[in-house]
């Protein structure tokens, strides 16, 4: 597990032990720990290791008014524990295995004992943060998910079929052990099926998202409405949204393709088709919202 979890985490676990020490009981920092209660955690003004900044903080778009200084990331982006830490969760949960900056024109991936250090990730924080890791790598390039019998790994052999055989719980149970791989249930009802079981609440809240998302109201595109504002990226079905400046590409922050959000076509082939229109409509127009997410095709 953790041989896996250092190379998707970009690291070798001879230099992970050794900064993890030097991170996870840092001297000079001051740790106010992110309790059930709400406490905020602050840098310590008197840390020399931490660059201070009075700049915006850029991922401040979750609480207001944050009393701990702020200080860059070795992006140059400024940021807060609390603000980091808040980021660096909802890429979790949005199925990253690895932290990107994501703003604008910026894409520079923070290893993950920056992110330790910079959001001061608490015990509890860090065990959350690294099973979350491992769990999306999993899931993202083994196509692994965990078996609601018996709570090991299976990975899936037909990417258009919901219903997955666990060969553990079928051994054990001497009988064929179906679960759905969307509510991670035992299965229920017919099979195949490509859309959902016949569980209560069986439905793909991504997909939910895709079909009912508003419309982007673009500021620097031309020529273009109707389009959704998240998508799925075409090259590796990574869920993403397009807050409407600047041109209508954006570059996955998983796969790193950049794609066009209004024809779903690789930024590359949108440009073969109608050069230079990187602010204005696209020969096919406007791709229809997705009714599915595409399977990754990384290579």
């Amino acid at each position: 597990m953790f041989n896996l979890f250092s190379r998707l985490a970009g690291l070798e676990p001879p230099i992970v032990k050794i900064e993890r020490n030097e991170i996870f009981q840092p001297r000079t920092v001051t740790v106010r720990a992110l309790t059930s209660s709400g406490e905020e955690k602050c840098y310590d003004p008197q840390d020399k290791t931490l660059r201070f900044t009075d700049e915006d903080d850029v991922l401040d778009f979750y609480y207001e008014g944050f009393r701990s200084k702020k200080a860059k990331m070795s992006c140059g982006h400024a940021v807060t524990p609390m603000s980091l830490t808040a980021w660096c969760r909802r890429l979790l949960d949005e199925g990253n295995c690895s932290f990107v900056c994501g703003q604008t024109n910026c894409n520079v991936m923070w290893p993950y004992v920056e992110v330790c250090k910079m959001a001061l990730l608490t015990s509890d924080e860090r065990d959350y943060f690294e099973r979350k890791m491992f769990s999306n790598a999993a899931s993202s390039y083994l196509n692994a998910k965990e078996c609601p019998g018996c709570k090991t790994n299976v990975v899936r052999d037909d990417l258009y079929d919901l219903s997955v055989k666990c060969t553990v719980c079928t051994a054990e149970r001497s009988s064929t052990y179906l679960f759905c791989w969307q509510c991670l249930r035992q299965w229920k009802g017919p099979v195949p099926r490509s859309d959902r079981c016949q569980n209560d609440g069986c439905t793909n809240s991504l997909l939910e998202i895709l079909r009912n998302c508003p419309d982007i109201k673009f500021e620097d595109v031309k020529g273009v409405s109707g389009c959704p504002s998240i998508r799925a990226c075409p090259t590796c079905g990574m869920v993403v949204g397009h807050n409407g400046s600047q041109c209508k590409n954006i570059t996955c922050p998983r796969c790193k393709v950049e794609f066009c959000f209004v024809c779903l076509q690789t930024t590359v082939a949108c440009q073969r088709q109608n050069p230079h229109s990187y602010y204005s409509g696209c020969s096919g127009g406007v791709a229809p919202r997705q009714t599915s997410i595409p399977s990754c095709r990384m290579t």
